[in-house]
């Protein structure tokens, strides 16, 4: 059984909007702060949104605020990115990962070497006409 799943990635124009889904199986998802990462191509892992267990603290990367909204249900075992006003520069393929709280979350999302518990595979975004 696979930890952690993403889903909802696709084409989209842009303008668009997507919502990703990252479900948790195998361990007390609320007891994890989640981050989403993005990884484009010819470029290094970038930290695009994180988000707390229980407490709800939120982080997101300059390059996004105001688009994307990251949320969690707990009840779900799921976590989510919702992302608006798609550009092409958001293209890339896009991964959760859950790490164990106590954590810091802007530290989960800009630390390269923060260790994380689980990982999924990734789901792709394109955002082209």
């Amino acid at each position: 059984q696979t930890p952690l799943v993403e889903s909802g990635g696709g084409l989209v124009q842009p303008g668009g909007s997507l919502r990703l889904s990252c479900a948790g199986s195998g361990f007390i998802f609320g007891y994890y702060g989640i981050a989403w990462f993005r990884q484009a191509p010819g470029k290094e892992r970038e930290g695009i949104s994180c988000i707390a267990g229980v407490e709800g603290t939120t982080y997101y990367t300059n390059s996004v605020k105001g688009r994307f909204t990251i949320s969690r249900d707990n009840a779900k075992n799921t976590a989510y990115l919702q992302m608006n006003n798609l550009k092409p520069e958001d293209t890339g393929v896009y991964y959760c990962a859950a790490a164990l709280e106590p954590l810091h979350v802007p530290t989960m999302c800009t630390y390269e070497r923060f260790e994380f518990q689980y990982r999924g595979q990734g789901t792709p975004v394109t955002v082209s006409s």
